[in-house]
């Protein structure tokens, strides 16, 4: 028995930014497409038969509650580390998920939409590049400071290294760059923030002449430093707190 096609296409579809009129003022024919595609207000959390499901709130600096707390229970998990699972998207949870948009391969935005939940669920993390002992690994392409510990990774962080911008120091013009190779720690500084002729370094763990993994307050998800690695402070404390910013401990830059 042949029976009439149902045209969607008749009129556009609401994109993601569009209101929409409530399901149940669509005609029936509508509304049994929209069930069977799961488009339109149904959306993504839709699943099959089970009616209507609510999507996941967008998760910004500033937001709090509950989906926040679980947020950071889902990226500490994922050793994306943002401290005490508090309910408070503060500036350490921004810089968790920095880091896992940049493994993801996502835009870095710091904002948790669906891509960056569907990230997580997928427990993205990055590929070890170390098999044995523990050390750091800081890569420069994707701007991410990883932390293996028995050749696992243990953290994830986002790092911002050398800008490649031209800068004047010591009587004559350098590059910002990031030296590639691998190094060991030689000098820590533990008492706090240090005051360098390029600025000011939290608690900064040396590897290479002037070169060191450092706390800053700046960390942009982006290359903007003189060279060295920038984390936030609060990494940094725990960094020290958990003795990984010891001498002579190896740190690959690549």
């Amino acid at each position: 028995m042949n029976r009439p096609l149902i045209h969607l296409s008749a009129r556009p579809l609401p994109s993601e930014s569009d209101p929409a009129p409530p399901v149940d003022q669509l005609p029936a024919t509508s509304r049994r497409g929209l069930i069977l595609l799961g488009v339109g207000t149904l959306g993504a959390g839709l699943t099959l038969g089970t009616g209507t499901a609510l999507a996941a709130p967008v998760l910004k600096k500033g937001s709090r509650g509950s989906a926040v707390t679980t947020l950071q229970k889902n990226l500490n998990a994922l050793g994306y580390w943002c401290g005490t699972a508090d309910g408070s998207f503060g500036h350490v949870t921004e810089q968790a998920v920095y880091a896992i948009q940049k493994v993801a391969g996502l835009s870095k935005d710091g904002v948790v939409g669906a891509k960056t939940q569907a990230a997580i669920a997928a427990k993205k993390k990055p590929r070890s590049a170390v098999t044995s002992g523990s050390s750091f690994d800081i890569d420069l392409t994707r701007q991410i400071l990883i932390c293996y510990t028995g050749g696992r990774v243990k953290w994830t962080f986002n790092t911002s290294t050398g800008s490649g911008e031209r800068y004047y120091s010591g009587g004559r013009w350098k590059t910002a760059t990031t030296p590639k190779g691998s190094f060991r720690m030689y000098r820590l500084d533990s008492a706090g923030w240090q005051t360098g002729s390029l600025g000011r370094l939290y608690r900064p763990g040396y590897y290479d002449r002037g070169w060191a993994i450092h706390g800053s307050t700046s960390i942009p998800p982006y290359p903007a430093s003189h060279g060295c690695a920038r984390i936030s402070t609060a990494a940094t404390d725990l960094l020290w707190r958990e003795n990984w910013i010891v001498k002579d401990r190896r740190v690959l830059v690549r």
